[in-house]
């Protein structure tokens, strides 16, 4: 940070240099003031950039891999196909985010190829840092592949990412627990189908209730499902402590309340609309094919500001 901030003192003395040439009487040489002025400023606008998440506190749960859940809410089957259409498009990004690393944990199909419920880990350098900014409700709009006569529907899907929690985070006292065994539903063969494999923890003094029956075995569930409820009760922790700051906050940016409607995809017209920032693109086929690094930076950005204007508490 040092010598950032000491090539930004250098870069504005040059510059200051060179808006003293510009009103000079010789032209070829005001041109060239003026020319380096734009270069000048363009580079102490990106240094300003790079700057400004220095200057943050960085957070440690930033460093932590992210567990993702997406359900499908409003809309039916097309709601569905929606959450698998955000599954495939945090698959490539997180595929091309720094050789991150994608670990299933729970599956749930709906008809027509889609998806009611999916939950799965996010493995790899600043994992939870890079997908903090989905939680909340994402819409869609357009025409679904069950409508016959053309007209363009709403649906939703919810996103939860939450920091994976470490055993010292979160103390959970086994009487607390209340762990039901079932026989598990749906595909995985004979193994899973025909023995009380499938496993329901629920947390008594909070009420989390976490279901786990995609693994073979009893262990394997029960071992899944902890990891789940450990990550759930420290987000309901840090939610707590957030909810008053995101009081003070003019945006949504960073709060992570999964109510909000944070992001509208607008098929009919290629467009993206991010709420909470007032960020619209127009390129949505290439972001759902996993392009998300300008908006998740503009977000980044958004937060950071905030934080340095005092409108909040640092997370």
């Amino acid at each position: 940070m040092v010598e950032l901030a000491s090539r930004i003192e250098k870069y504005e003395d040059e510059l200051a240099q060179a808006r003293e040439l510009v009103s000079i009487d010789d032209p070829e040489m005001a041109a060239e003031a003026a020319s380096e002025v734009d270069r000048l400023s363009a580079a102490l606008e990106q240094m300003d950039l790079e700057l400004k998440p220095l200057l943050v506190p960085h957070d440690p749960l930033d460093d932590r891999p992210a567990i993702v859940e997406i359900r499908a809410g409003t809309g039916g089957d097309e709601a569905a196909l929606f959450a698998a259409d955000l599954y495939r498009m945090y698959t490539r990004y997180i595929e091309r985010h720094g050789g991150g690393r994608i670990e299933g944990m729970q599956h749930s199909d709906g008809t027509l190829g889609g998806i009611k419920e999916v939950v799965f880990k996010v493995q790899g350098d600043g994992a939870f840092g890079a997908m903090r900014w989905e939680s909340g409700v994402h819409r869609v709009q357009r025409v679904p592949a069950t409508e016959a006569a053309g007209r363009i529907h709403t649906s939703a899907a919810t996103v939860a990412v939450l920091p994976e929690a470490e055993e010292v985070d979160v103390s959970i006292d086994e009487k607390d627990l209340r762990i039901d065994v079932y026989r598990a539903s749906g595909p995985g063969g004979q193994g899973v189908n025909t023995t009380d494999s499938a496993v329901r923890i629920t947390h008594i003094p909070t009420g989390i209730v976490v279901s786990q029956q995609d693994q073979r075995s009893q262990i394997q569930n029960k071992a899944k499902a902890m990891e789940v409820l450990r990550a759930r009760i420290l987000d309901a922790r840090l939610a707590e402590i957030q909810s008053a700051r995101a009081r003070m906050r003019k945006t949504q940016v960073g709060t992570g309340d999964r109510s909000a409607k944070i992001r509208t995809y607008n098929y009919p017209q290629s467009r993206i609309t991010d709420h909470r920032i007032n960020l619209t693109m127009h390129d949505i086929s290439r972001v759902m094919d996993g392009d998300l690094g300008k908006l998740i930076e503009a977000l980044k950005l958004a937060d950071t500001e905030e934080k340095l204007s005092g409108e909040s508490s640092p997370a």
